[in-house]
Protein backbone atom coordinates (compact mmCIF):
# COMPACT_ATOMS: atom_id res chain seq x y z
CA UNK A 1 0.00 0.00 0.00
CA UNK A 2 1.47 3.80 -1.07
CA UNK A 3 2.17 6.40 1.80
CA UNK A 4 -0.36 8.99 1.48
CA UNK A 5 1.42 11.90 -0.55
CA UNK A 6 1.74 14.89 1.72
CA UNK A 7 0.85 18.21 0.68
CA UNK A 8 2.89 20.16 -0.90
CA UNK A 9 4.44 23.25 1.40
CA UNK A 10 3.48 26.49 -0.11
CA UNK A 11 5.75 29.65 0.43
CA UNK A 12 4.40 32.55 1.68
CA UNK A 13 6.82 35.54 0.30
CA UNK A 14 6.02 38.86 1.90
CA UNK A 15 5.28 40.47 -1.19
CA UNK A 16 4.66 39.47 -4.81
CA UNK A 17 8.30 39.48 -7.05
CA UNK A 18 8.59 43.35 -7.95
CA UNK A 19 9.84 43.15 -11.59
CA UNK A 20 11.50 46.72 -12.21
CA UNK A 21 14.12 45.10 -10.25
CA UNK A 22 14.04 41.33 -10.85
CA UNK A 23 11.88 38.92 -12.86
CA UNK A 24 10.92 36.27 -11.05
CA UNK A 25 10.26 35.04 -7.43
CA UNK A 26 13.40 32.81 -7.45
CA UNK A 27 15.70 35.71 -8.72
CA UNK A 28 15.05 38.14 -5.63
CA UNK A 29 16.99 36.47 -3.02
CA UNK A 30 20.23 36.55 -5.07
CA UNK A 31 19.10 40.20 -6.43
CA UNK A 32 18.53 41.48 -3.18
CA UNK A 33 21.26 39.92 -1.29
CA UNK A 34 23.72 41.49 -4.07
CA UNK A 35 22.43 45.14 -3.54
CA UNK A 36 22.87 44.81 0.10
CA UNK A 37 26.08 43.47 -0.09
CA UNK A 38 27.49 46.23 -2.48
CA UNK A 39 25.58 49.21 -0.49
CA UNK A 40 26.29 47.74 3.15
CA UNK A 41 29.44 50.52 3.68
CA UNK A 42 26.77 53.45 2.95
CA UNK A 43 24.02 52.06 4.44
CA UNK A 44 24.13 53.07 8.75
CA UNK A 45 24.81 56.52 6.61
CA UNK A 46 21.84 56.95 4.99
CA UNK A 47 19.78 55.20 8.12
CA UNK A 48 20.74 58.43 10.31
CA UNK A 49 19.33 60.75 7.49
CA UNK A 50 16.16 58.83 6.84
CA UNK A 51 15.37 58.33 11.09
CA UNK A 52 16.87 62.15 11.00
CA UNK A 53 18.63 60.58 14.02
CA UNK A 54 16.11 59.35 16.02
CA UNK A 55 16.77 55.19 15.13
CA UNK A 56 18.42 54.16 18.13
CA UNK A 57 16.02 55.65 20.69
CA UNK A 58 13.42 54.19 18.75
CA UNK A 59 15.16 50.74 18.75
CA UNK A 60 15.58 50.86 22.36
CA UNK A 61 12.34 51.91 24.02
CA UNK A 62 10.68 49.13 21.47
CA UNK A 63 12.96 46.59 22.71
CA UNK A 64 11.60 47.27 25.74
CA UNK A 65 8.17 47.31 24.93
CA UNK A 66 8.10 43.78 23.60
CA UNK A 67 10.06 42.96 27.06
CA UNK A 68 13.50 42.60 26.58
CA UNK A 69 15.62 42.66 30.00
CA UNK A 70 18.95 42.46 31.40
CA UNK A 71 20.44 38.98 31.17
CA UNK A 72 18.47 37.32 28.66
CA UNK A 73 19.91 35.45 25.61
CA UNK A 74 19.06 37.55 22.06
CA UNK A 75 18.92 36.65 18.87
CA UNK A 76 19.04 39.28 16.06
CA UNK A 77 18.17 38.27 12.63
CA UNK A 78 18.97 40.11 9.62
CA UNK A 79 21.49 41.93 11.96
CA UNK A 80 22.73 44.27 9.22
CA UNK A 81 25.23 46.71 10.24
CA UNK A 82 24.02 46.03 13.68
CA UNK A 83 21.59 48.67 14.46
CA UNK A 84 19.58 46.38 16.53
CA UNK A 85 22.07 44.22 18.03
CA UNK A 86 23.68 47.67 19.84
CA UNK A 87 20.76 48.27 21.20
CA UNK A 88 19.97 44.70 22.59
CA UNK A 89 23.60 44.80 23.95
CA UNK A 90 22.94 47.68 26.22
CA UNK A 91 19.93 46.62 27.31
CA UNK A 92 21.13 42.60 28.70
CA UNK A 93 23.98 44.23 29.57
CA UNK A 94 26.57 41.33 28.40
CA UNK A 95 27.31 41.58 24.48
CA UNK A 96 28.40 37.96 25.01
CA UNK A 97 24.44 37.19 25.32
CA UNK A 98 23.71 38.64 21.78
CA UNK A 99 23.89 36.84 17.97
CA UNK A 100 23.53 38.74 15.17
CA UNK A 101 22.27 36.49 12.12
CA UNK A 102 22.41 37.40 8.31
CA UNK A 103 23.13 35.90 5.27
CA UNK A 104 24.92 39.29 3.68
CA UNK A 105 28.83 39.28 3.71
CA UNK A 106 28.81 42.87 3.35
CA UNK A 107 26.94 43.66 5.88
CA UNK A 108 28.52 41.44 8.54
CA UNK A 109 31.79 42.76 7.69
CA UNK A 110 30.71 46.35 8.44
CA UNK A 111 28.89 45.45 11.41
CA UNK A 112 29.59 47.76 14.32
CA UNK A 113 28.53 46.05 17.57
CA UNK A 114 30.71 45.56 21.04
CA UNK A 115 33.01 43.48 21.51
CA UNK A 116 31.27 40.31 22.68
CA UNK A 117 28.14 40.24 20.14
CA UNK A 118 28.80 37.30 18.15
CA UNK A 119 27.77 37.64 14.35
CA UNK A 120 27.26 34.40 12.16
CA UNK A 121 25.90 33.75 8.36
CA UNK A 122 22.49 32.75 8.22
CA UNK A 123 18.85 33.73 7.62
CA UNK A 124 15.64 34.20 8.56
CA UNK A 125 14.78 30.57 7.31
CA UNK A 126 17.41 28.83 8.50
CA UNK A 127 18.99 30.26 12.02
CA UNK A 128 22.55 28.63 13.05
CA UNK A 129 21.46 28.02 16.76
CA UNK A 130 19.86 25.09 18.59
CA UNK A 131 15.95 24.29 19.14
CA UNK A 132 15.03 26.02 22.39
CA UNK A 133 18.28 28.40 22.94
CA UNK A 134 17.14 31.86 22.86
CA UNK A 135 15.24 34.21 25.33
CA UNK A 136 14.46 36.97 22.88
CA UNK A 137 14.72 37.52 18.89
CA UNK A 138 14.38 40.29 17.17
CA UNK A 139 14.26 40.97 13.21
CA UNK A 140 14.83 45.20 12.57
CA UNK A 141 12.89 46.40 9.29
CA UNK A 142 14.02 42.81 7.40
CA UNK A 143 10.59 41.48 7.00
CA UNK A 144 10.20 42.64 3.72
CA UNK A 145 13.62 40.75 2.39
CA UNK A 146 13.36 37.19 3.56
CA UNK A 147 11.77 35.00 1.21
CA UNK A 148 8.84 32.74 3.25
CA UNK A 149 6.79 34.57 6.18
CA UNK A 150 5.93 30.49 7.19
CA UNK A 151 9.11 29.17 7.13
CA UNK A 152 11.07 31.85 8.89
CA UNK A 153 8.31 32.39 11.70
CA UNK A 154 8.28 28.47 12.07
CA UNK A 155 12.30 29.04 12.83
CA UNK A 156 11.54 32.01 15.12
CA UNK A 157 9.62 29.60 16.95
CA UNK A 158 12.30 26.41 16.70
CA UNK A 159 14.98 28.67 18.52
CA UNK A 160 13.14 30.46 21.24
CA UNK A 161 13.26 28.93 24.44
CA UNK A 162 8.87 28.37 25.92
CA UNK A 163 8.08 31.99 27.36
CA UNK A 164 10.48 33.83 24.75
CA UNK A 165 9.67 36.68 23.02
CA UNK A 166 9.50 37.77 19.59
CA UNK A 167 10.11 41.71 18.42
CA UNK A 168 9.50 42.25 14.89
CA UNK A 169 10.45 45.76 13.50
CA UNK A 170 8.69 47.09 10.31
CA UNK A 171 7.88 50.43 8.70
CA UNK A 172 4.20 50.02 7.14
CA UNK A 173 2.52 51.82 4.46
CA UNK A 174 0.11 54.27 6.19
CA UNK A 175 -3.72 53.67 6.26
CA UNK A 176 -4.25 57.08 5.21
CA UNK A 177 -3.87 59.15 2.09
CA UNK A 178 -2.19 61.92 2.95
CA UNK A 179 0.49 60.02 5.17
CA UNK A 180 1.05 57.61 2.42
CA UNK A 181 1.33 60.14 0.04
CA UNK A 182 3.77 62.34 2.25
CA UNK A 183 6.24 59.23 3.35
CA UNK A 184 6.16 57.85 -0.35
CA UNK A 185 7.47 61.40 -1.36
CA UNK A 186 9.90 61.22 1.42
CA UNK A 187 10.83 57.57 1.11
CA UNK A 188 11.33 57.35 -2.66
CA UNK A 189 11.68 61.08 -3.18
CA UNK A 190 13.89 62.79 -0.98
CA UNK A 191 15.98 60.03 0.52
CA UNK A 192 17.02 58.92 -3.23
CA UNK A 193 18.45 61.96 -3.70
CA UNK A 194 19.99 62.31 -0.53
CA UNK A 195 21.48 59.13 -1.33
CA UNK A 196 22.97 60.23 -4.82
CA UNK A 197 24.26 63.44 -2.92
CA UNK A 198 26.30 61.43 0.22
CA UNK A 199 26.60 57.48 -0.66
CA UNK A 200 29.84 56.87 -1.70
CA UNK A 201 28.04 53.52 -3.85
CA UNK A 202 26.38 54.61 -6.71
CA UNK A 203 23.86 51.96 -6.00
CA UNK A 204 22.58 53.62 -2.98
CA UNK A 205 19.87 55.67 -4.72
CA UNK A 206 18.61 52.30 -6.13
CA UNK A 207 18.01 50.40 -2.43
CA UNK A 208 16.24 53.29 -1.05
CA UNK A 209 13.54 53.14 -3.83
CA UNK A 210 13.18 49.73 -3.21
CA UNK A 211 13.12 50.15 0.04
CA UNK A 212 9.77 52.23 -0.53
CA UNK A 213 8.26 49.63 -3.17
CA UNK A 214 9.09 46.62 -0.82
CA UNK A 215 7.02 49.06 1.87
CA UNK A 216 4.26 49.37 -0.56
CA UNK A 217 3.80 46.05 -1.76
CA UNK A 218 4.23 44.27 1.37
CA UNK A 219 1.62 41.93 3.14
CA UNK A 220 -0.70 43.34 5.13
CA UNK A 221 -0.66 43.80 8.92
CA UNK A 222 -3.50 41.44 9.69
CA UNK A 223 -1.63 38.82 7.08
CA UNK A 224 1.26 39.15 9.10
CA UNK A 225 -0.20 38.59 12.68
CA UNK A 226 -2.17 35.65 11.27
CA UNK A 227 1.23 33.85 9.99
CA UNK A 228 2.43 34.47 13.45
CA UNK A 229 -0.12 32.97 15.10
CA UNK A 230 -0.26 30.15 12.81
CA UNK A 231 3.58 29.20 13.32
CA UNK A 232 2.50 28.64 17.04
CA UNK A 233 2.89 31.75 19.14
CA UNK A 234 0.82 33.04 21.69
CA UNK A 235 -0.28 36.66 22.40
CA UNK A 236 0.20 38.27 19.11
CA UNK A 237 0.32 41.67 19.23
CA UNK A 238 0.66 44.78 16.24
CA UNK A 239 1.91 48.11 18.02
CA UNK A 240 1.67 50.86 16.01
CA UNK A 241 3.90 54.47 16.34
CA UNK A 242 2.92 57.20 14.07
CA UNK A 243 0.74 55.08 11.71
CA UNK A 244 4.40 53.89 10.32
CA UNK A 245 6.10 51.70 12.43
CA UNK A 246 4.88 48.79 13.14
CA UNK A 247 5.90 46.25 16.24
CA UNK A 248 5.08 42.67 15.96
CA UNK A 249 5.30 41.16 19.93
CA UNK A 250 4.53 37.68 20.12
CA UNK A 251 5.53 34.75 22.75
CA UNK A 252 6.20 31.34 22.89
CA UNK A 253 3.34 29.23 24.92
CA UNK A 254 5.38 27.67 28.31
CA UNK A 255 4.82 24.51 29.46
CA UNK A 256 5.90 22.70 25.69
CA UNK A 257 9.05 20.74 27.15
Amino acid sequence: MKAPLKAPQVTQPPHPPLKAYYAHEGDRRGWVLDLFDRTAGDYDRLERIMALGTGSWYRRRALRGAGLRPGMTVLDIGVGTGLVAREAARIVGDPTRVLGVDPCAGMLDTAKVPPGVRLASGSAESIPAPDASADFLSMGYALRHISDLSLAFREFYRVLKPGGRLCLLEITRPDGACLRALLKTYMRGVIPLAARLVARHRDMPTLMRYYWDTIEACAPPPSIVAAITAAGFVDVRRHLELGIFSEYRAVKPTGLY
